[in-house]
């Protein structure tokens, strides 16, 4: 068979069984359902984002090991905000994996604080699978995501004692949680510590009422869904999780409603996945898991026998772009049209370690259909 990448989503063909890793939650430090409006967080600044707002949004920045492009990836992701005033992105949206490989604390100034010392936005984050995972070894025994709710779901801001450091502490309410701003909804999920996912049945609770309760507001606000672990990918090192596939079908349908776009990370490379439904419907799964790891992450090609294509029964997943070999981040847009409400993107690149501007890799422009519910 010709040696040529796969232009649609692979699952593994031999899967571990990690369930057993699974670790409780913490408890939330806001209250139900878990909310935080932007507002909260930039005051009067909000008013400039009614018609159009940009963002950032990046998995995978961390690297216990060396990497010569996780700095490179922060310091240009604050050149954007400084030298882009028409476009300035208000925030970054992280998603996860910020700390490898343990979720330490000791590790955040090196992986985290020190990088991002300079990014002069609010920084929002979802955990992923490393920010929850605990060292067997440490020295002083902790609990899953402690640091990541000190640093992240903190009470109130304030000064992060580890190390010393610009930023200050996000008031996030929860580990899953959903940031409200006026032009878009981002509903954050945690998949735990395993390799594909987990998620338990009070999250999925939550979960089916945010997307119910965000589709009221859809014709003013995007529904974007935020989770680390991909539901969708082509790559030969985690593949598709059809736990996460599974999991968000079934909530999409209780709820009877579809989302306008998941984003994801886990995978360390650039996908932008097409999922066309029954209806007609395209909903947009975007990778960005590039940020900075020192690994990335290869496109399956055909003949590999650790990969299987991924079946699917009424719908259709297409692999419209992709980036396997350089570091990067995407730069989201949403604007009110006449016509309504559209969703921009563009996933920049990295090539050299001291890169001081990123290269536009992949353009793309998304009308938001408003009708898009779920028959049930």
């Amino acid at each position: 068979m010709e040696n040529t990448k796969y232009n649609a989503p692979v699952v593994l063909t031999h899967i571990n069984d990690d369930s057993h890793n699974f670790k409780p939650l913490p408890t939330p430090t806001g209250k139900y359902p878990y909310r935080l409006h932007i507002k909260d967080i930039i005051g009067t600044a909000t008013d400039k984002l009614q018609d159009r707002m940009f963002f950032h949004m990046v998995g995978d920045t961390g690297s216990v090991r060396h990497s010569d492009f996780q700095a490179t990836v922060a310091q240009t992701l604050a050149q954007q905000i400084e030298g882009h005033p028409d476009t300035q992105p208000a925030f970054l949206f992280h998603l996860g994996d910020i700390v490898y490989n343990h979720g330490e604390a000791s590790e955040y100034p090196a992986q985290f604080l020190k990088p991002y010392q300079d990014y002069p936005a609010p920084i929002f984050a979802i955990a992923g699978n490393h920010d929850g995972d605990i060292n067997p070894g440490a020295s002083s025994p902790y609990q899953s995501l402690d640091a990541f709710m000190d640093v992240f779901c903190d009470t109130h801001s304030r000064p992060i004692t580890y190390g010393a450091s610009k930023r200050k502490s996000m008031t996030q309410p929860n580990v899953y949680w959903t940031l409200e701003t006026p032009l878009a909804r981002f509903i954050g999920l945690y998949a735990n510590v395993t390799k594909h996912g987990c998620i338990t049945d009070e999250q999925r609770e939550w979960f089916i009422e945010e997307l119910r309760d965000a589709s009221i507001q859809r014709d003013e606000q995007a529904i974007i869904v935020c989770i680390h672990h991909a539901p969708y990918s082509a790559d030969t090192n985690h593949g598709s999780s059809t736990a996460m596939i599974d999991f968000l079908e079934r909530a999409f349908a209780e709820a009877s409603v579809l989302p306008d776009a998941v984003f994801s990370g886990h995978v360390h490379n650039y996908q932008r996945f097409h999922k066309t439904y029954p209806d007609g419907s395209v909903v947009p799964y975007i990778v960005a898991g590039a940020g900075g790891y020192a690994l990335l992450h290869n496109i399956a090609t055909h003949g590999d026998d650790t990969v299987a294509p991924l079946q699917f029964e009424d719908s259709s997943v297409e692999l419209v772009a992709y980036c396997e070999d350089l570091y990067g981040f995407l730069k989201m847009g949403l604007v009110r049209t006449d016509e309504g409400l559209k969703l921009t993107g563009g996933y920049y690149t990295l090539s050299q370690p001291d890169d001081t501007k990123a290269e536009l890799y992949d353009r793309f422009e998304i009308p938001l259909r408003r009708s898009m519910c779920l028959e049930v």
